[in-house]
């Protein structure tokens, strides 16, 4: 099969003065001899990659766990997590792709198909026997965190049961929920309504499929390509009538935003309309504190709460407007990782050959949370398999800081993870 085409971002490359920072802050260089760093397979390997250039080894190119801090060093702008992402596509494209990685990147199928008997998926996919058997037959790390279906119904299932409920308002926000919100984690949507609902905003939540960030990190353009092409379909309209798009998923945001555009040299008007409309919701939650129209009656919340900016999210370029608004909550203590990578880098630490390698990664941030003392009951962090590795590696339960900001409100329980009760009247009268 021949190469991928050539576009902007394999142009960048020419931009690299080997100074080796990327190398020097690459979080699995670090741990392992296996990746020799993004310099190495990025740039200066993909030299060789062009059309009529004999080819070079690329193997190590799968170790690049995809996690961006190398682009967030770079002085010269060079999209080298971008560079490998592409350079693994060409593999995949002309190698073929395992089972395991196939099933891997379809998280929305994965998702639809547990949530029909969610019991019955979580027994089958958390019992040691099926987890030692998978590791066997399909190479899945058998301590890997993977996430547990929703027993009491999808997001949309509640969104159904409460449609009487919502809020109807001239001012209009769409979100964007992703897969894990969907099929895993419903309460994550529910903070995230009842908090915009609370300052004045009717949630729209329309038809939408997953980002394919799985896809494109597992190296099958093709299929991820047809799902951008449908999430731009069914959401640039809002966009392009001045809506904004919000999500809690911070790594779905920067999909719709920047990765598969530039992965996909997708740049199309309907795709850049969404790319310009589409916001991390704290980011767009931190405009709205800006411009004075959020609303900050927050109660007290007296936590100890080691907070980590996932590598997703410090890939937007825009702060960390999470730890911003969670710092206007009176009596919570915030402390902030300066952790690289918390190593589970999607479905990178699923797999057997990588699960150690993510383990070594996040075991920084694992002692910044354990040195936080005996006190600590939550950590946070923007990212849902980030959350989820926070957990394995420290026994901890993990919250997104919507969840945090919704609770602050007085509108969700942290301990059950559900909205509260009748709470919700205190947002029709703004």
């Amino acid at each position: 099969m021949a190469p991928l085409s050539w576009h902007s971002v394999d142009l960048t490359l020419d931009e690299c003065i080997k100074c080796n920072i990327c190398t020097s802050h690459c979080p699995v260089s670090a741990v392992t001899d296996l990746f020799p760093g993004p310099k190495y397979v990025g740039p200066q390997a993909q030299r060789f990659r062009e059309n009529g250039q004999p080819r070079t080894p690329d193997h190590s190119v799968d170790y690049c766990s995809g996690c961006r801090v190398c682009n967030e060093v770079c002085p010269t702008g060079v999209k080298i997590a971008e560079l490998n992402a592409r350079a693994r596509a060409q593999i995949v494209a002309e190698k073929g792709l395992p089972l395991r990685n196939r099933l891997l990147g379809r998280n929305e199928l994965l998702g639809k198909l547990g949530s029909f008997a969610p019991a019955l998926a979580n027994f089958g996919l958390h019992n040691p026997l099926s987890r030692l058997l998978a590791e066997k037959v399909m190479g899945i790390a058998r301590h890997a965190p993977l996430p547990t279906w929703s027993t009491s119904g999808t997001f949309r299932d509640w969104l159904r049961r409460t449609r009487d409920q919502r809020l109807k308002s001239s001012k209009k926000v769409v979100y964007f929920h992703g897969c894990a919100t969907m099929y895993y984690e419903p309460f994550i949507g529910k903070a995230a309504v009842v908090v915009l609902e609370h300052n004045g905003y009717e949630v729209i939540v329309p038809e939408q499929n997953c980002c394919g960030l799985p896809l494109l990190s597992n190296g099958e353009f093709n299929v991820a390509r047809s799902y951008h092409r449908s999430n731009v379909g069914r959401l640039a309209g809002y966009a392009r009538a001045g809506l904004p798009i919000v999500g809690t998923s911070t790594s779905c945001t920067l999909t719709l935003k920047e990765e598969a555009p530039e992965l996909l040299d997708y740049h199309d008007e309907p795709a850049t309309t969404l790319k310009l409309g589409t916001y991390d919701i704290f980011e767009w939650l931190r405009e709205r504190y800006e411009a004075g129209e959020l609303r900050t009656d927050f109660q007290p919340l007296p936590l100890k709460l080691p907070y980590h900016a996932p590598c997703q999210q410090r890939a937007h370029r825009i702060g960390k407007p999470a730890l911003e608004l969670m710092e206007l909550i009176p009596e919570l203590e915030l402390a902030e990782s300066h952790a690289r990578c918390c190593g589970i880098a999607g479905t990178y630490g699923y797999k057997i050959e990588k699960y150690q390698i993510a383990m070594d990664v996040g075991a920084e941030l694992f002692e910044f949370v354990k040195a936080q003392g005996r006190d600590v009951r939550y950590t946070a962090c923007d990212s849902e398999t980030c959350r989820w590795q926070l957990e394995h590696g420290t026994a901890l339960p993990s919250r997104h800081p919507i969840e945090i900001l919704a609770a602050a409100y007085g509108l969700y329980d942290l301990e059950r993870r559900d909205v509260i009760a009748g709470k919700r009247d205190r947002s029709e009268k703004r």
